[in-house]
């Protein structure tokens, strides 16, 4: 008796620690039953942020996965929507795989199928719905079921860079383009230029901070050149908030920036660098009767990533004020000086002596046109063209993962502005010349384009 008393004091109080710690934050990392996957590590400690409900099972998963990727599959025109597979006439595929949940190939904390690119995915997947494709197409004769997701032709989510027909309009390009350069930087700068329009710059002069706080010639110079002065925005505009008209905000947020700012913002936390800034995972949360109360996620560090990183920058919190000066907006430093800041892998040591690079040094001394450079925000934080309310917006993708997974998405939006599509894919495809950022010719060969031409030509042939 006296044993099961024992047992009860010390299990009860321990296992109402364990839920006030999943419900309402605290350190979980006892919790984590595995090791998580290179696209969620950053989070991995707030469980709710996948675990929605203790007891939902498959959809409350499928509702936060949906919840991050859904507008991401949407624009990338998924081509294996979760509505295939409710389609009656699919049912027996169904039942061999059941697609209809994102868990049923990606699975969080099994390291032991963990790809390169951070996602769980078996191997053997595609075989279960397609097992007679070599009937279909004979140039797929022979090719062992494990290789669809990795012969440059197929994905199973976005295929924008890999399709058909478009392997066959872009497969005879050269392999270096007449003209190569980014034609976005002049929208970009005709948009910059009509946002400014009818706006009064403003002079070191005409700064409004505190006396206190104006003390400092150097942060008022660094304002008065910056974008922010010459757009009319003055240091009220960050650092006095909109609901506490009296208060002066010293060190203004992620959220002050993100109210000018949306889609940088918004691209921002969907992207490793800032996704512990999304909406939920960085607010404090608190139990019922102010119990249990803990804070939110901390902005995400060098320190906590899984790439190589300079050890002078493993405590620097990652946020808009890391890559951009909080009074200095320079793009120049942002898009190769800050990163290279912190990243210290072989592919980001290597493009000192990469052509990219010798390109964006002829761009810097006025001997290329802007556009014709190519830093490591060129690749990985591309310019991206949208539509809002019927006009033409031009802004850099923050999520430097968007083109990443796989990487043949970069051919759209990037490689394809100065490179024919054949040279592309086989760059892409080897491993060693991405390591050495693209110094020399590609070792590797993807075959993708040359099926879709023999496709082509059997299909015309009487």
């Amino acid at each position: 008796m006296l044993l099961w008393l024992l047992w009860i004091a010390l299990t009860v109080p321990a296992g109402l620690y364990v839920a006030a710690v999943i419900a309402y934050g605290g350190h979980r990392g006892f919790l984590l039953i595995g090791r998580a996957s290179d696209g969620h590590h950053q989070i991995e400690l707030a469980c709710d942020a996948c675990h929605t409900s203790l007891f939902g099972g498959r959809e409350a998963l499928q509702a936060a996965c949906v919840d991050c990727h859904g507008a991401e599959l949407k624009a990338a025109n998924d081509t294996h929507p979760q509505s295939k597979f409710t389609d009656p006439r699919n049912v027996e595929r169904t039942a061999r795989l059941d697609a209809r949940y994102c868990v049923t190939c990606h699975q969080e904390h099994r390291p032991n199928i963990t790809r390169a690119m951070g996602v769980t995915l078996p191997d053997d997947l595609c075989f279960l719905c397609h097992q007679d494709v070599g009937k279909e197409r004979p140039s797929h004769l022979g090719l062992a079921f494990t290789t669809c997701a990795s012969a440059g032709c197929h994905n199973f989510h976005d295929n924008r860079a890999l399709y058909t027909d478009f392997l066959r309009r872009n497969g005879k390009q050269p392999d270096h383009l007449k003209a190569q350069r980014i034609a976005l930087v002049d929208a970009r700068a005709a948009q910059r230029a009509k946002d400014r329009a009818g706006r009064t710059p403003l002079a070191a002069a005409d700064q409004d901070a505190p006396p206190q706080m104006a003390a400092d010639a150097g942060i008022v110079a660094a304002w008065a050149g910056d974008a922010h002065a010459a757009a009319g925005i003055n240091c009220t505009g960050c650092h006095v908030a909109k609901d506490s008209p009296g208060s002066w905000v010293a060190a203004p947020g992620f959220g002050v920036c993100r109210t000018c700012h949306s889609d940088q913002g918004r691209s921002f936390t969907e992207g490793k660098h800032g996704m512990r800034l999304r909406d939920g995972l960085g607010a404090s949360r608190e139990g019922p009767f102010g119990l249990f109360a803990a804070k939110g996620l901390e902005p995400m560090t060098p320190g906590e990533a899984r790439l190589p990183m300079k050890h002078a920058a493993v405590a620097t919190p990652l946020g808009c004020t890391t890559c951009h000066g909080p009074h200095r907006y320079d793009l120049a430093a942002a898009r190769v000086t800050a990163c290279v800041a912190c990243h210290d892998d072989d592919h980001t040591k290597a493009y000192f002596g990469s052509p990219h690079h010798a390109l964006l040094q002829k761009e810097a001394s006025a001997a290329l046109p802007p556009g014709s450079g190519v830093s490591c925000a060129t690749c990985h934080l591309p310019l991206h063209e949208q539509r809002r309310d019927g006009a033409r917006l031009v802004a850099a993708m923050h999520n430097q993962n968007d083109n990443l997974r796989p990487n043949e998405k970069m051919a759209r939006s990037v490689c394809l502005h100065c490179h024919g599509l054949r040279l592309t894919l086989d760059a892409l495809a080897d491993a060693a010349l991405v390591r050495r950022n693209f110094q020399g010719v590609p070792a590797a060969h993807v075959e993708s384009i040359d099926w879709a031409n023999r496709r082509t030509k059997r299909a015309a042939t009487p």
